[in-house]
């Protein structure tokens, strides 16, 4: 009897530790895998291929007296190649990856690598989708003066709601490790460096492991399989989002300050203590070892031939979705594809109203552009971006001012500080944005909004400030109404928040027909701005409330509303 079970931190936070304990404890020798992208559905174990979701301790000996229910797949748009092994394989044990086909891709030489990469058409998958084949050329064809060349991953990811390179690293570390040998073969590399965000301590553990096995089979260090001594270390970030920046990144890596730095010189030509190097993020690695061993028109091949970009993109689907979690979709496949076919759609059967596509400094496709293609240059023209491939997926209860406003804040706390541009005019920005939500918006704040951020992204270094006035940009463009409705320029004239949600533009009442004067509201009202005796209606007063909430959370019955 064999038996998986997902041991992903989505699958440990959701209860997985103490179903594998228990399945110990009863003599069963279950075999750990990472996350195969259903987080919704953890814990999940398999008994001889049959899949059980949502397994407790408690529901063990059901499952395996054959009473459970299993779950049963459905047809779905996903084409899984950096996720192939991620939820199939222990990702502590490097001969299950050997026998899967690992580790069997390091034969060519470093011009066939390269080719074979170029005919793929992979691009970087961290967000910039900058050509993955012309990065290493340009790292191949430098001179090192000292000799020695590096290959650095970021696995910092740094995104709110972002979770695939830590699922890969937890789930299927050797492919990375694979992709960072071929990469460093093409190139000519003589160290290798997995640059993790401290914050991921499983992906750490799995990945030191699986470091450690390599180096026992000779495919790392010493005399390796790569013709050279090679080997791959760990460095554990802080955790800031601009060492998502890779000359920042190498700043970090020097023990310098995360700080972008003005380029050229590119990494490619001076990059990690000014030796060429080459960076790329996990998902793009993890797709190397599968077109070099399938070829690059395999991969190319993959998705819609009319876009540009090829093969496929791992998605991290969060927000008001049905089915949250990950999903691997190839290229040229809709944003309805990913929200519907892959997602299930929205919780609670709701309709779409905005996806935030690219993190933080990502930009929102509105309902209307759902049928957007998944490719590069068409997401860029909506005004969104790829990104490291973060989707929020928003209802008619998401403000978009106020999702604008949140994102702003978390670039404004991660920006390093080094331009002008994004220290000071996205504060400037959130500022205003702050103003509109709490129902103190100004004549002309959308016309400055729109002037600081163009002129951040023109005047900021790095992706961080370029792309961070983007949520509010693509909010200004598709739903500059909810503006107009904070800012009190509507038809009525009256400030509203128009999903409800910016608490200080809201308006508490009480319902006659449904107050039965239990004074419930008026006890807890901390501004004594409820009047009415026992047994009576009982009245708001809109001057004294301070639209704390408090009365509508103590009613019982759904008397006190607000609009």
């Amino acid at each position: 009897m064999k038996i998986t079970i997902g041991m992903g931190s989505c699958g440990i936070a959701a209860g997985a530790d103490e179903v594998y304990e228990a399945l110990k404890s009863k003599g069963y020798s279950p075999t750990i895998v990472g996350c195969n992208g259903m987080c919704y559905l953890e814990p999940i174990i398999t008994l001889n291929n049959e899949v059980y979701t949502g397994v407790t301790a408690d529901g063990i000996d059901e499952i395996i007296a054959g009473n459970g229910s299993a779950y049963i797949p459905e047809n779905t748009i996903e084409k899984r190649i950096a996720l192939r092994n991620c939820g199939m394989l222990n990702p502590e044990n490097i001969d299950e990856y050997i026998a899967n086909g690992g580790y069997k891709a390091l034969s060519l030489s470093s011009e066939e690598i390269i080719e074979v990469i170029k005919t793929s058409g992979l691009a970087g998958r961290g967000g910039a989708g900058f050509p993955t084949w012309f990065k290493w050329n340009a790292a191949r064809e430098s001179v090192s003066e000292s000799g020695n060349k590096y290959i650095i991953c970021n696995a910092d990811e740094g995104d709110p709601g972002a979770f695939m390179d830590r699922a890969i690293i937890e789930g299927d570390p050797h492919s990375l490790i694979e992709g960072m040998i071929i990469g460093a073969k093409a190139i000519g590399a003589t160290d290798g460096i997995v640059y993790v965000r401290a914050e991921y301590p499983l992906a750490i553990e799995r990945l030191q492991i699986a470091l450690k096995q390599a180096r026992e089979r000779g495919l790392l260090g010493k005399q390796s399989l790569t013709g050279s001594n090679f080997d791959i270390r760990i460095k554990a970030g802080a955790g800031a989002f601009v060492c998502g920046e890779e000359t920042a990144l190498i700043a970090s890596l020097e023990g310098e300050r995360g700080m972008p730095r003005l380029k050229p010189p590119f990494p490619a030509q001076k990059g990690y203590w000014q030796q060429p190097s080459n960076i790329n993020n996990v998902e793009t690695f993890s797709n190397v070892p599968w077109i070099i061993a399938n070829g690059g028109e395999a991969f190319a091949e993959l998705g819609n031939p009319e876009v540009k970009s090829k093969g496929t993109k791992v998605f991290a689907l969060t927000g008001k979705i049905a089915k949250g979690g990950l999903v691997e979709i190839p290229m040229g496949r809709t944003v309805r594809d990913v929200v519907y076919s892959a997602g299930g759609g929205l919780l609670d059967g709701k309709e779409l109203k905005a996806v935030q596509l690219g993190g933080p400094s990502g930009g929102c496709i509105p309902n209307s552009l759902i049928d957007t293609e998944i490719d590069y240059a068409a997401l860029s023209e909506t005004g969104a971006i790829m990104g490291s491939g973060g989707m929020v997926v928003m209802d008619d209860t998401t403000c978009m001012v106020d999702m604008a406003r949140y994102f702003l804040d978390f670039t404004c706390k991660e920006s390093c500080g080094k331009c002008t541009h994004c220290r000071v005019g996205n504060k400037r920005m959130l500022e205003i944005l702050e103003r509109i939500c709490e129902g103190q918006g100004r004549e002309g704040d959308i016309k400055l909004l729109e002037e600081l951020g163009e002129n951040i992204k023109v005047g900021s270094l790095c992706a961080l400030g370029q792309t961070a006035p983007n949520p509010v940009l693509t909010t200004l463009k598709y739903f500059r109404n909810e503006y107009e409705d904070h800012l009190g320029q509507n038809q009525s004239g009256e400030r509203r928040c128009t999903a409800v949600q910016c608490r200080e533009l809201l308006t508490f009442s009480i319902v006659e027909d449904k107050c039965s004067g239990c004074t419930l509201c008026k006890r807890k009202c901390p501004s004594d701005a409820i009047s009415g005796e026992l047994k009576q209606h009982h009245i708001i007063d809109k001057e004294k409330c301070t639209k704390c909430g408090l009365c509508a959370e103590a009613c019982k019955l759904g008397a006190v509303v607000f609009k």
